[in-house]
C-alpha cells in the first residue's frame, strides 16, 4: 500500500498545481508534450535510423561508375537535399513550439489578471483571498511557459546542432572524383 501512496500523492499535487494555474496551464502542458514528442522523435531518429539511411545512400553513391561529371554533381546535390529534408524534419516545429510556450504563459498572465480585476470590480478590492486565486492563475502559467521555453531552447539547440553536424558529415562522405 505504501508504494501506491506516493503515486496518489503525486497525482493530487499535480491536480492542485494545474487547477491553481487555470485553463491556460493545460494548453502549456499540451504544447510541452508536443514539443518533447518532436524532440524525442528526432533523438531516436538520429540514434537509430539515420545511420542506416546514410549507409544506403553512401553505398549507392560509391557504386556509381563516375562521380565527376556535371550530372553526377547534380545527383549528389539531389541526394544531399533529400537527406537534409529527413535530417532537418520537425526542427521548424520544435522552434515554433518553443516560441509558443512563453506566449501561452503570457496569455495565462493576462487571463489571471482579468480574474483579479473582475474580483476587484465585484468586491471593491476588499477580498484578498479571491484576488490571490487570480494572481496564482497569472503567475503559474507565466512560470510554466518560461520553463517550457527554456527547456525547449536547450533541447532544440542540441537537436539542431546534431542535425547540422550530420548534414555536414553526409556532404563530406559523398566525395566527388577529380
Amino acid at each position: 500500500m505504501d508504494s501506491f501512496m506516493w503515486f496518489e500523492t503525486a497525482v493530487t499535487a499535480i491536480e492542485d498545481f494545474m487547477s491553481a494555474g487555470g485553463d491556460v496551464l493545460w494548453l502549456i502542458a499540451i504544447l510541452m508534450l508536443l514539443l518533447w514528442g518532436f524532440i524525442f522523435e528526432r533523438v531516436i531518429f538520429f540514434h537509430f535510423s539515420l545511420q542506416k539511411e546514410i549507409d544506403v545512400v553512401l553505398k549507392a553513391w560509391h557504386l556509381r561508375s563516375e562521380r565527376a561529371s556535371w550530372s553526377a554533381h547534380q545527383i549528389r546535390q539531389g541526394i544531399i537535399s533529400r537527406m537534409n529534408l529527413k535530417i532537418q524534419a520537425h526542427l521548424p516545429m520544435i522552434k515554433a513550439l518553443t516560441a509558443l510556450c512563453p506566449l501561452m504563459g503570457l496569455l495565462g498572465t493576462v487571463t489571471g489578471m482579468i480574474e483579479v480585476f473582475n474580483v476587484m470590480a465585484v468586491t471593491g478590492g476588499g477580498d484578498a483571498r479571491s484576488m490571490a486565486s487570480g494572481v496564482s492563475k497569472a503567475t503559474i502559467p507565466c512560470m510554466a511557459g518560461m520553463v517550457a521555453a527554456l527547456a525547449g531552447v536547450f533541447a532544440g539547440a542540441y537537436v539542431s546542432n546534431v542535425a547540422d553536424r550530420e548534414s555536414e558529415l553526409l556532404e563530406d562522405h559523398l566525395t566527388v572524383d577529380a
